[in-house]
C-alpha cells in the first residue's frame, strides 16, 4: 500500500512538473534557459518558434514554478529557478536510452 504522504507528493508533482513538461517545446526552453538566461526574442531565436508559441509556453513554465523574470526597463528575462529539473531530465533521457538499446539489442538477437 503506497503512503499517504508519497500519494499527495505524486499528485503535487504531477500537477507541478509532468503537465509543465509533457511539450517538447517546454523542455527545450528549459534546455535553453540552463545554458544561459534569455529573454522572449532570444527564445524565440534560439527555438526557431514564434513568439507567441514562446510565450505561451514560458506562461505555463511560470505559473508552475519553473523558470522566473527580472525586469530591467521594457525587458523580461527569463531564468531556469532550479537546475535539478535538468538533471532529472537528463536521468529520464539516459533511462530512455539504455531502454531504446536494449530493445535494440532484443530485436537484432531474435532477427
Amino acid at each position: 500500500m503506497v503512503n499517504q504522504a508519497l500519494k499527495e507528493e505524486v499528485i503535487q508533482l504531477e500537477a507541478d512538473f509532468c503537465a509543465a513538461l509533457s511539450d517538447p517545446t517546454r523542455i527545450f526552453i528549459l534546455y535553453a534557459l540552463n545554458e544561459s538566461s534569455l529573454n522572449v526574442t532570444e527564445l524565440t531565436n534560439e527555438l526557431g518558434i514564434p513568439q507567441p508559441t514562446t510565450s505561451r509556453h514560458l506562461k505555463v513554465l511560470r505559473e508552475r514554478g519553473l523558470v522566473y523574470t527580472e525586469r530591467q526597463g521594457t525587458i523580461i528575462t527569463y531564468h531556469l529557478v532550479d537546475r535539478r529539473v535538468i538533471q532529472a531530465l537528463d536521468l529520464l533521457r539516459s533511462a530512455m536510452r539504455d531502454r531504446l538499446n536494449q530493445r535494440a539489442s532484443l530485436m537484432n538477437e531474435l532477427g
